[in-house]
């Protein structure tokens, strides 16, 4: 995997002195920073450029290369001391309420790559496009931010981003103190470009029409709280059931880990019930970045993956002795 946890191993790997592979599936290095985020918040130049740096330095890419379909588990034993498995959190979250076969419903990612590939010129055309609809994203995290952007970018007529969780404090809750990580409401540029939020709704179901999407049913949840100031649980409040209309949906609700069969099953790891890959690194296989500790930030997962290089090249060492 070539996302920032793969690259981070793979330069550390590399200043040590060992001769360094990157498989990736996609055309092009980069994992979510080239084909989940967006171009307007990080430039695909500064990937290039970065590429470029660690081709020179002797880092050989092999992309167009998918683990288990292009080649095995056993021909990577067979050319490499030590496999380092960083291929993210591939598996979405779904909503599995009545009709969710409906056409123009999407996950975020399909979304979000389909522009960044069009912008890469990889494809001529959008595979999922946003002009002129009602676009509504489920889920209120970084990835639904980046889709309301795209949606405004790609001009649609209206964008509705609703979450089930209540809205957060504008100020720091007491729940979360120095250092942790701050809960509050935090408003994004894609936010302040265009589009409403909307809080404390959980959808029922997607209202379809002639087989495409035409809205969804969403009813109003109270929450109770923490002493401190942090939701708990949630009910659902009685005859708030309410439709909101929809042309194109977007589920941007986060990632559940990386599925048991696939890559993980040819390199013959277990995934743990949280969808964490478990390494072997008796057997010299690794793993660093979201797939091992679940989906988080690119700065953990590079950290990570610096923290697995180390492994790794102890490993080797231990091995030639």
């Amino acid at each position: 995997g070539g996302g920032p946890a793969g690259l981070a191993a793979a330069t550390a790997l590399n200043l040590t002195g060992h001769t360094v592979t990157v498989y990736e599936k996609n055309a092009a290095p980069g994992g979510l920073l080239r084909y989940g985020i967006p171009d307007f918040k990080l430039s695909k130049k500064m990937i290039d450029r970065r590429i470029a740096l660690m081709e020179e330095a002797g880092i050989r890419f092999e992309c167009g290369t998918e683990v288990g379909r292009d080649i095995s588990g056993g021909y990577l034993a067979r050319r490499h001391d030590a496999t380092v498995l960083t291929i993210g959190t591939p598996q979405a979250r779904d909503l599995a309420v009545p009709g969710r076969e409906a056409s123009g419903i999407h996950f975020a990612l399909e979304f979000l790559q389909g522009q960044n590939r069009v912008l890469g010129r990889e494809c001529a055309a959008l595979p999922v496009n946003a002009a002129g609809k009602r676009v509504v994203v489920i889920g209120g995290g970084d990835t639904g931010s980046d889709c309301v952007g795209t949606s405004v970018r790609q001009g649609a007529a209206s964008i509705l981003q609703i979450e089930i969780m209540p809205k957060p404090p504008e100020t720091r809750s007491p729940s979360t103190p120095w250092p942790q990580w701050p809960y509050l409401l935090r408003t994004s540029s894609s936010h302040r470009e265009g589009g409403e939020r909307r809080w404390n709704l959980a959808t029922k179901r997607f209202c379809v029409e002639g087989g495409r999407v035409a809205g969804l049913e969403a009813v109003t949840v109270e929450w109770e709280f923490s002493p401190l100031g942090r939701p708990l649980t949630f009910r659902e409040l009685p005859d708030s059931a309410e439709f909101i209309p929809a042309d194109l949906v977007l589920l941007a609700m986060g990632f559940t880990g990386v599925a048991a069969e696939g890559v993980a099953a040819e390199l013959g790891l277990a995934v743990d019930a949280r969808g964490r890959v478990q390494p072997a690194p008796e057997r010299g296989i690794f793993a660093a970045g979201d797939s091992a500790s679940g989906a988080s930030l690119v700065v953990r997962a590079i950290a990570d993956g610096k923290r697995v290089a180390q492994a790794v090249d102890a490993y080797l060492k231990g091995g030639a002795q």
